[in-house]
């Protein structure tokens, strides 16, 4: 009787362990089923990564909306109980070499997030900078505080004569002959908010050519 029960129990066995590899393969077949599924969906979202390979291979380059310059980034540390904790401080200017500029200022605990802050600001402050055959049109003089900037237009193949935030921003204005002088503070953020205020003060060449009788082939050539 102890022979005939273990052969029983082993025929039991045998069954159940055929009965569970059975629901492990339909398992195994669903799940497989259900991941090609989603490769399906993936691949017809151009999310699947034989798409995104193909499509970065056949992808041109694409040229940013706008050139972007640090001007200044800063680092403070506070001292607490557990050490010194650092914060940044990032003033960018940005441009699309076609007469648009703009600054922002911001702050973060990471340099990366805080130069992202000061783009997001500078994006949203964009001017005008009247820019004609490379150069602008007259004099102007700007001020901010202590800091004092003046810029004046220039012929053509003589650069620009300027130096720190005034060059960023002609460069990112698009520029490319102007003779600048920055007189008092040389604080870097004092001098940008001088050179915008002196922005904000140009009138374009139309504006100057019907303000001196003339037209702007007399005026430019």
């Amino acid at each position: 009787m102890a022979k005939s029960n273990e052969i029983i129990d082993n025929d039991v066995l045998d069954d159940k362990l055929n009965d569970a590899s059975i629901e492990d393969n339909d398992a195994d077949t669903s799940a497989e089923d259900t991941v090609e599924a989603a490769v399906e969906v993936r691949r017809g979202r151009g999310e699947g990564r034989r798409g995104r390979g193909r499509d970065r291979g056949d992808r041109e380059p694409v040229e940013k909306e706008f050139v972007e310059k640090l001007v200044k980034l800063n680092r403070t540390a506070k001292v607490v109980k557990g050490g010194r904790r650092f914060s940044f401080s990032a003033l960018t200017v940005i441009g699309d070499r076609k007469g648009k500029v703009g600054y922002g200022f911001g702050k973060a605990n990471d340099v990366s997030e805080a130069i992202r802050k000061s783009i997001d600001k500078a994006k949203r402050s964009l001017v005008q900078l009247p820019v004609k055959n490379g150069t602008i049109p007259h004099d102007v003089k700007g001020f901010f505080k202590s800091s004092y900037v003046l810029l004046k237009p220039a012929r053509s193949g003589t650069g620009i004569i300027a130096g720190g935030p005034v060059r960023a921003i002609m460069e990112a204005g698009g520029v490319t002959d102007v003779l600048s002088k920055s007189i008092g503070s040389s604080n870097q953020y004092n001098v940008v908010k001088a050179t915008f205020d002196c922005i904000t003060k140009m009138m374009d060449a139309k504006t100057v050519s019907r303000n001196r009788g003339k037209s702007l082939n007399e005026l430019w050539g």
